[in-house]
C-alpha cells in the first residue's frame, strides 16, 4: 500500500505523499478521495470539493 501514498523522486530522493493528511488527526492519517469530497475514515472529518462556476 505504501507505493501507492507515497512517491520517491528518482534523482532527488525526496518523498512526498499523494494523498492529503487529516487536519484532525496524528500525521500519517490520510484521507480518502472521493468524486465529491475528501474524508477521513478515523474521525469522520469531511471537506467538500468545490465546483467552479463560470459566469
Amino acid at each position: 500500500m505504501s507505493h501507492k501514498v507515497y512517491k520517491v523522486d528518482s534523482k532527488t530522493g525526496k518523498i512526498t505523499t499523494n494523498k492529503r493528511a487529516c487536519p484532525r488527526c496524528e500525521k500519517g492519517t490520510f484521507m480518502a478521495e472521493h468524486f465529491n469530497r475528501f474524508a477521513c475514515g478515523r474521525c469522520g472529518y469531511t471537506e467538500f470539493k468545490r465546483k467552479d462556476v463560470k459566469k
